[in-house]
């Protein structure tokens, strides 16, 4: 029979996830029995958590999927408050939890030189980007029982960053929404990667604003966005495996050169996904 301690190291052990600067969050619920987080409790964070058999999880009062071994997961947005509320329902007891999240400062990021209607977008296409909007929040929404999200992450493609997740743009000389991702600067036809095993949810070769584009499937919420794509290679509902090449880079849709746009959702969280990997890349 296992100690609490034994049990506790157990845990501990549970999650050796490759997370840049993660922190560890013990919850104590009574004697021997413990709810882990380990994540980064910052805006743009994004956190793994392991509960007890037989209980339920709200975070921001969203019940969250738990799979077969009480493994949980749950995302920090760009702009998330300063304090997150976790319920923990078990037996016929309830536990809040109040976690701090750090608040980040965001870059200002100024991009000349985009064609006006890539700024400005001309009100014969706003069907169309409201159209493919819809579709990208569809697949955004999905919470498929997959547990592909609890593999180590590596690097889509090597490149120079070039644009930072969350920076404010100012494009063309107008201010414009945030950047959601991170951008990998790379010669057109460099293969990207997908990072971990996945399910390939939309794979479209010419949206407005993102052009070539990928979204794949990690589980428990998580999707990952690859944009400006020169080539394809997957199709939509595609089982692949990490290290799979889905396509090349390319500078498609609104773009000024070769780069990927590489995202990282948690349903409508937007994740900072630098923060997935440890090693740098170059």
């Amino acid at each position: 029979m296992k100690t609490p301690s034994t049990l506790l190291i157990t845990l501990l052990l549970f999650f050796q996830f490759n997370l840049a600067h993660a922190e560890e969050k013990i919850i104590s619920l009574e004697k021997g029995k413990n709810i882990i987080l380990n994540g980064n409790f910052i805006q743009g964070g994004f956190v793994y958590g392991k509960s007890i058999p037989k209980s339920t999880i709200k975070f921001m009062k969203r019940v969250i999927f738990q799979d077969i071994n009480n493994r949980f997961v749950f995302g920090l947005g760009r702009d998330f408050p300063d304090t997150a509320e976790l319920e923990i329902k078990y037996n016929d007891n309830i536990k809040k939890i109040s976690i701090k999240i750090k608040k980040k400062i965001y870059k200002i990021q100024k991009i000349k030189g985009l064609p006006k209607k890539m700024v400005t977008p001309p009100e014969n296409v706003y069907k169309r980007i409201i159209k493919e909007n819809k579709e990208i929040a569809k697949v955004r929404a999905l919470n498929t029982k997959i547990n592909y999200i609890f593999q180590e992450f590596v690097w889509p493609v090597q490149g120079i960053i070039t644009g930072v997740f969350g920076s404010q743009r100012i494009l063309n000389g107008k201010p414009r929404r945030p950047h959601y991702g991170i951008d990998i600067a790379a010669k057109k036809g460099t293969n990207i990667l997908s990072p971990t095993d996945s399910i390939v949810r939309m794979a479209e070769d010419n949206l407005y604003f993102t052009g070539g584009t990928i979204m794949l499937d990690h589980g428990h919420g998580v999707t990952s966005v690859y944009s400006h794509l020169s080539k394809l290679l997957v199709k939509k509902n595609q089982k692949i495996k990490k290290g799979h090449v889905i396509g090349h880079v390319g500078s498609t849709g609104r773009s000024t050169g070769p780069h990927l746009d590489w995202r990282i959702n948690w349903f409508d969280q937007r994740l900072d996904p630098s923060m997935f990997i440890k090693e740098v890349n170059q």
